[in-house]
């Protein structure tokens, strides 16, 4: 992890450290803890579910002191935003990735990053430019994949994706490669297609290589906050999505929109991106994220 990735967590702020200031847990207090939260981008409906919870174990536990319930809080959205066991077994197994998400929120370069770190792990990775419906998509994929110095499958623009992921399969197999990273369409205006098209090219991976590890990455891009949530709830109906990548995390001082994420969509942050260098893409980690928070 590069210094600036580490030092990002340490840019996260929110009012929180300040509401856990005050003298006793009283109506004022939660108040002010949920406002903080919700100016934080956690959200109005996951604001009212961590306060209840919150309430709930506080007179469960007796806790009288603002410094106990910090400690309650603090440990309970840590364990919501924990990681399963298997999180990344992906990286370790021949695996398929589908890379999902709106167009400009980062995807493209997602991939890149994502493809440069495989990379550096000793992976050898393979890159499929199955979103030909977007003009110059293969060709900024390219450039990302030239930096991370990794191969390309692409088509014509305008081809069918499936066509296109079905020959980067081919050549995973043929050039014995790890881990196919494979970039889609961006288009949520449309869902019944999308959903055909998705529907398709998880046939297709079944199909051509039926023992490889498979993943669903949505990208969202953090800046966007509650519109964020809204695209993993509506990509979330239409395909099982395994993990988000957090983009953007640069340029937003809240972060709240994880928890958010988790606690609606049940869906695990994985990765995030924390800068525009090839090196500036990293796991999320659950314990340094609330650290934070709270600071």
């Amino acid at each position: 992890m590069s210094e600036e990735n580490k030092g990002f967590f340490s840019k996260l702020k929110s009012n929180l450290g300040n509401v856990f200031m005050a003298s006793q847990i009283d109506d004022d207090f939660y108040e002010e803890l949920e406002e903080a939260l919700i100016m934080g981008d956690v959200g109005v409906h996951t604001t009212q579910l961590i306060l209840e919870d919150l309430k709930k174990q506080v007179h469960e536990q007796h806790i009288k002191t603002v410094d106990a319930c910090k400690k309650l809080l603090k440990q309970s959205i840590m364990d919501q935003m924990s990681l399963p066991f298997d999180a990344y077994d992906f990286e370790t197994e021949k695996s398929v990735v589908l890379v999902i998400g709106v167009n400009g929120v980062g995807k493209t370069t997602s991939i890149g990053k994502m493809a440069h770190m495989l990379k550096n792990q000793g992976r050898k990775v393979i890159i499929g430019a199955c979103d030909t419906f977007r003009a110059a998509a293969g060709e900024q994929l390219q450039t990302w994949a030239e930096r991370a110095g990794v191969d390309m499958i692409s088509g014509a623009e305008g081809s069918d994706p499936s066509a296109v992921l079905y020959d980067s399969l081919q050549a995973c197999k043929a050039r014995n490669c790890d881990t196919l990273l494979c970039d889609t369409a961006g288009r949520l205006h449309n869902k019944k297609n999308l959903m055909d098209e998705l529907g398709k090219m998880n046939r297709i991976v079944d199909r051509e290589m039926p023992d490889a590890r498979r993943e669903n990455l949505l990208v969202l891009d953090a800046t966007t906050g509650q519109n964020a949530l809204q695209q993993a709830k509506e990509f979330g109906e239409i395909c099982d999505l395994t993990g988000i990548i957090l983009t953007k995390m640069d340029g937003t001082a809240k972060g709240g929109i994880a928890v958010a994420i988790q606690a609606e969509c049940k869906i695990p942050v994985k990765y995030i991106g924390v800068g525009e260098g090839i090196d500036n893409f990293t796991f999320f980690d659950a314990e340094k994220y609330v650290e934070a928070l709270f600071d």
